[in-house]
């Protein structure tokens, strides 16, 4: 019995990887252009983010040739902010957008790029492991509407329930 469950355990972690189905990761991508400091735009609410904006992710490349992931945002209920650090590693081929994401010791989930400004990287399409993970991020804290429009019109075509995306109120620093 204690096999089974450690099997079961095992398989439900390992099931947090990859990207949905019909989700492909970007190629030619390059990380060095990703790395910075990213605005979070929009996103389908998550247990992790639950009621926070001005949330920002900082990805930096760590010493262990892994990206050191640095997440933030602002909880104006408890009136705090929560951070959390975490690792990224490629899912595989290091040309292509699929890594895998790491907050909790070992267990890793998917974070897969499926859509990027790759003239500037100046904003990127993120899923995570299913379809319920859904991020528009970007390298300024305020985002030209049309064009927010239209990366939620592509992701409802992806299979996104874009009625359950909520826009991550930011402070624009030019205000």
């Amino acid at each position: 019995m204690k096999k089974f469950i450690l099997v079961l355990l095992m398989s439900a972690f390992c099931g947090c990887t990859g990207a949905p189905e019909g989700i492909v990761a970007v190629d030619r991508f390059e990380l060095d252009r990703y790395l910075g400091r990213w605005y979070e735009i929009a996103r389908i609410e998550n247990r992790f983010e639950r009621g926070t904006e001005q949330v920002t992710a900082d990805y930096s490349l760590r010493d262990d040739g892994k990206v050191r992931v640095f997440n933030k945002g602002y909880d104006p209920v408890g009136k705090k902010w929560k951070t959390v650090e975490g690792r990224a590693r490629f899912a595989g081929d290091p040309n292509t957008g699929a890594l895998e994401v790491s907050f909790f010791g070992p267990f890793y989930g998917g974070y897969t790029i499926f859509d990027l400004d790759r003239e500037n990287y100046s904003w990127a399409m993120v899923s995570g492991y299913s379809r319920s993970y859904f991020w528009i991020l970007s390298r300024t804290p305020v985002m030209d509407r049309a064009l927010v429009e239209h990366l939620l019109t592509e992701a409802r075509s992806k299979g996104f329930d874009t009625l359950g995306v909520i826009r991550t109120r930011q402070v624009d620093p030019g205000r």
